[in-house]
């Protein structure tokens, strides 16, 4: 069994720009009362729930038992499940799947939108958000880099992120039968919340790239970037993340 790397509680309360920043998104799906929308990496539940409030009959699924539980626990009238993108079961059920900072998590990338893909209705829309080409770049590079410095070689296989450029991601969306009615890819520098802003990222998001490491060494690691990033990824005394996002909306016809 895989290890889960969600911390449910660190990701509420210093990482609420996720669900923040996916209300944007949430405008983009523009839900009607009554539908049916799934929820694709549902985190705690706080978009599911803000959709619910909608008036749309909501699902919300994640791969990380962790993050159901306390979705679960927030948001107890709302009906959440533990799933894996690549295995979705659902067949022609929903008006809408919706995903916010998620996808850039799924490899391979073609089987997720055939999943996605099949879970729609006919004419139903796939609406998302997640990394694209460059995201946090600024960031993982010098955690490579600092691997390097400490001789400890890093597998690029085992990144765990797939972040695409909008042409290959469209290109993957058409090759599956959606209709791409809009793609847009863009920059959204992130504001991290606090002195511990950058660790509190790195230990959120990007925990799997230390595996085999022991804890000083990891810390040690971490130490070093933010010496080493403070010049650049930090202004006006702010940690601030050199994101960059694909939105998409795809029609399945």
């Amino acid at each position: 069994m895989k290890k889960d790397y969600w911390n449910a509680n660190l990701y509420d309360a210093k990482h609420s720009f996720v669900s923040k920043f996916g209300e944007d998104v949430v405008k983009m799906l523009a839900p009607s009362e009554g539908e049916h929308i799934l929820d694709l990496g549902c985190g705690t539940g706080d978009l599911a729930n803000a959709l619910k409030k909608m008036g749309v009959h909501i699902i919300g699924v994640d791969k990380s038992d962790n993050m159901i539980q306390q979705a679960q626990i927030k948001y107890p009238d709302i009906k959440f499940e533990v799933e894996d993108a690549l295995n979705l079961d659902y067949d022609n059920q929903f008006d809408a799947v919706f995903s916010n900072a998620t996808l850039h998590w799924v490899k391979p990338p073609e089987k997720a939108l055939d999943r996605i893909y099949t879970s729609l209705k006919q004419g139903g829309r796939f609406v998302a958000e997640f990394g694209g080409k460059g995201n946090v770049q600024i960031i993982t590079d010098e955690i490579i880099t600092q691997f390097g410095k400490f001789g400890i070689g890093y597998d690029v296989e085992k990144f765990p992120w797939y972040f695409p450029s909008i042409g290959e991601y469209s290109s993957l969306m058409e090759n599956e039968g959606f209709r791409v009615r809009y793609a847009h890819h863009f920059d959204r520098p992130t504001p991290l919340e606090g002195d511990n802003g950058l660790r509190n990222w790195i230990e959120m998001f990007a925990d799997s790239m230390f595996d085999g490491l022991d804890v000083e060494t990891k810390d040690t690691i971490i130490t070093e970037a933010e010496k080493s990033l403070s010049g650049i990824s930090r202004r006006k005394g702010e940690w601030v993340a050199d994101y960059k996002r694909i939105q998409v909306i795809g029609i399945k016809e």
